[in-house]
């Protein structure tokens, strides 16, 4: 798949950090983590760190596809409101998502404090109300994300006048966010593990896939074969070849970067994520060189060559609706571009075994905003399921939840 057009920033800034070798002979390996982009990246550490034998397949080069295009806010806040899953999935399920996703940015910290270099950063997040008609659905989830423990403040529009600068009828405040660039923790985690020992490679594109009740045998377009007892299909959106069943439906999303601006003009969006309740969401983030990253504008649009045609006009549009905010604020923009995501008709992630493939082949759909933070989940949940171990969170992430 051609998943994203323009200039993605993180590739643009990185460059090619590293080129990882092409499979050019056969192996074994315990688990074969078929996606070297941030997905991967984080279930195969976790899987590593926890003494299994793991091998990293990536068609392209590393963090090439999605990663590439991210915006990355880490947000525990799903784009389904907690209140809106609970009528789903029971309010329990609902708030066991809620938190572990709260959790998990709590991990990512742990993860990504190896290195000062991956531009992890905690933030606030700042979710608010596009409408009038939309405070009341505010009311709502503030009560119920308290009423579960977790850490969030209704403000008024008099407050969020008066502490951030712009109109807006309401907004909820969390403090358990955070930033960082998804391209470059991908490539520290897997210069980590070759140098460990484990198997890295690029430009190594799967042909066919075989299982049996034992094992694995992933074949490659030039021959090679990779046995392993376990699979696990972490290629971002372009997993969805590997299945029949349709479980996500691909949108595009439109993202443009600033020349970095001074610190007093960033104001609070320098630690903080904004982001609104209207879908699609704008929403703006700085980085670690105190850039601004708008992002959103979300489109149906699946064909390559016309969302590429589109950034030019939803960048403009973006940088629109930032003026419109904060109307002082004067931004260059530097970079812009698109990325093909998924999502999942609830906004959460699957994780596991598929009927089609049998329990030895793992699916990891990070699909919906807030990836990052379920591919964290998710690596822990795909742990736990290949040392045969119950995990809370399979039930709601599992592909069952489609059969209720």
């Amino acid at each position: 798949m051609d998943l994203k057009s323009g200039y993605p920033f993180w590739a643009v800034s990185n460059g090619l950090m590293q080129a990882f070798p092409r499979l050019d002979a056969d192996l074994r390996c315990d688990v074969a983590v078929l996606g070297g982009g941030i997905t991967g990246a984080l279930i195969a550490d976790e899987l590593a760190r926890h003494g299994f034998d793991v091998t990293v397949l990536e068609q392209r080069d590393i963090g090439w596809g999605s990663t590439a295009a991210s915006t990355a806010l880490l947000q525990y806040e799903i784009d389904t409101h907690l209140v809106d899953l609970a009528k789903r999935h029971g309010e329990a399920d609902a708030a066991l998502a809620y938190r572990a996703c709260a959790d998990a940015i709590d991990g990512l910290q742990d993860v990504a404090s190896a290195w000062r270099d991956v531009g992890f950063a905690r933030n606030r997040s700042l979710y608010y109300a596009s409408r009038r008609r939309d405070v009341r659905a505010l009311e709502q989830e503030h009560a119920a994300r308290q009423r579960h423990g977790l850490d969030v403040e209704l403000l008024s529009r008099a407050r969020v006048r008066e502490d951030y600068g712009f109109d807006a009828p309401a907004a909820l405040l969390s403090t358990q966010a955070a930033r960082v660039d998804p391209y470059r923790l991908t490539h520290r985690l897997l210069q980590r593990l070759q140098k460990q020992g484990a198997a890295v490679f690029d430009r190594t594109c799967i042909a066919d896939i075989e299982t049996t009740s034992r094992g694995v045998t992933l074949r490659t377009d030039t021959g090679f074969n990779v046995r392993a007892a376990h699979l696990v299909v972490a290629a971002g959106y372009a997993s969805q070849h590997w299945l029949k069943q349709r479980v996500a439906r691909n949108r595009s999303s439109y993202a443009v970067i600033s020349d970095p601006l001074p610190q007093d003009q960033l104001g609070f969006l320098a630690d903080t994520l904004l982001w609104e309740t209207a879908r699609p969401y704008l929403y703006a983030r700085s980085t670690s060189d105190s850039r601004l990253l708008l992002g959103g504008e979300d489109d149906a649009m699946d064909i390559p060559a016309k969302r590429d045609a589109r950034v030019g006009k939803k960048a403009r549009t973006l940088l629109k609706r930032l003026h419109d905010l904060f109307p002082g604020l004067a931004v260059t923009p530097a970079f812009s571009w698109a990325g093909t995501f998924a999502e999942t008709e609830d906004g959460l992630p699957f994780f596991g075994p598929h009927r089609q493939w049998g329990p030895r082949v793992h699916f990891a759909m990070a699909y919906g905003g807030n990836g990052i933070t379920y591919s964290m989940l998710g690596a822990g949940l795909l742990r736990a399921l290949i040392e045969r171990r119950r995990h809370p969170l399979w039930p709601l992430f599992s592909f069952r939840r489609m059969e209720r």
